[in-house]
Parts: structure tokens; C-alpha cells; sequence
């Protein structure tokens, strides 16, 4: 199974756009790209839900990112959840 993301969320906090959703890094996988469907990605909050402890699921970039697709590094087999803030 390669990496896969989900928007589970849609909504406005402010002026900025808010999506929230899913992801999930396969077993030999570590990492790969989030769609935020965001034109401008300006923060980003991954939160691991592995049953075991690992390195911390981190952005590969510097915000703001252009583009709806944001690069992520994580362990393998790991499932967690994001939220994206951003126009």
C-alpha cells in the first residue's frame, strides 16, 4: 500500500481556509504528499495515531507553501491526522 491523505474537513477561521483530514504512510513508505486542496498552504498540525512510539511526523519545507500538495516525512506504517490552515 503506497501513502494516502484524506480531507475529512472543509471550513473558513477568519480569513483563512481550514482542512482537516487523514493519513496513512504504507510499510515500506516514509512519507509522501498531503492535497490540503489550499492554493497557499500557510501552517500545518500532523498528529500521529500510531500505537507505538516514534520520530515525529514533520512538514519537508518552509511555509508558506505554494500549491496544494505539502511533502510530509514520517515513520513507516504510520496513520495520523492534519489540519491545514491557508488560502
Amino acid at each position: 500500500m503506497a501513502f494516502t491523505s484524506a480531507i475529512t474537513f472543509h471550513g473558513v477561521e477568519g480569513n483563512r481556509k481550514v482542512k482537516r483530514g487523514t493519513f496513512t504512510s504504507s510499510a515500506s513508505g516514509t512519507g509522501g504528499a498531503i492535497d490540503t486542496g489550499l492554493t497557499v498552504c500557510e501552517s500545518m498540525k500532523l498528529t500521529s495515531e500510531a500505537a507505538a512510539v516514534g520520530n515525529d511526523v514533520v512538514v519537508n519545507g518552509t511555509f508558506p507553501i505554494a500549491g496544494s500538495a505539502v511533502t510530509i516525512v514520517s515513520d513507516a506504517d504510520e496513520v495520523g491526522i492534519w489540519e491545514a490552515k491557508g488560502y
